[in-house]
């Protein structure tokens, strides 16, 4: 029987999620304790808050993003969406969750990758609509202004080694494994203010 291959970038994804969980968690509560002080309303305690809860709220979606997933793993939709709140509120693009289903850890992995992708997409801010129905995902991007790079989008169905790119694009290059790991077919409509994706 062959086993499952290893998948390093995923185990290294989770291991650091797990190691800054902890520290972070220390620096909240010493925050708290300094909110029971004369310093709670200084700028300085202010400025640590806002960026523990950045930092965990990102923490938290990278965790599902880059992090392992176990294939018989399901995810409460009710962690989605608060997931996806916290880490929208830090972010330049607002984020809803409108399902009430609890989907397997490993789609809810792709549907995050993909989210990243949107991002890059939308620069200058916009709004996802994110579900999953009998498991059927879809995302829906819409923003004023989109900045669709056509060599980015392609890496989502297969890897290019010709195609450079940057940490901050590295999504676009998992999504393509994501999409093999959960047996599924990307969909993507583009136009000019609006994106659909479908999986």
């Amino acid at each position: 029987m062959s086993q499952k291959p290893r998948d390093l970038t995923a185990l290294l994804g989770s291991r650091i999620c797990h190691d800054l969980i902890s520290p972070l968690g220390a620096i909240g509560n010493g925050v708290e304790l300094l909110e029971m002080s004369n310093a709670a309303n200084s700028a300085e305690v202010a400025l640590i808050r806002d960026s523990v809860t950045n930092a965990n709220a990102k923490v938290r979606f990278f965790r599902v993003a880059f992090g392992d997933s176990a294939h018989a793993q399901q995810m409460r939709g009710r962690e989605i969406g608060a997931i996806l709140k916290e880490y929208s509120d830090q972010a330049r693009v607002d984020i809803t969750w409108t399902s009430t289903e609890d989907p397997m850890r490993r789609e809810a992995k792709l549907a995050f990758l993909l989210i990243q992708c949107l991002e890059t997409t939308m620069p200058f801010g916009g709004k996802i609509t994110c579900s999953c129905e009998s498991g059927n995902w879809t995302l829906h991007a819409q923003a004023e202004r989109l900045k669709i790079d056509t060599n980015l989008w392609q890496l989502v169905s297969e890897d290019n080694p010709e195609i450079e790119v940057s940490a901050a694009q590295i999504q676009f290059v998992l999504v393509a494994s994501a999409l093999k790991d959960c047996g599924k077919i990307l969909s993507a409509e583009f136009h000019d203010t609006e994106i659909t994706i479908t999986f």
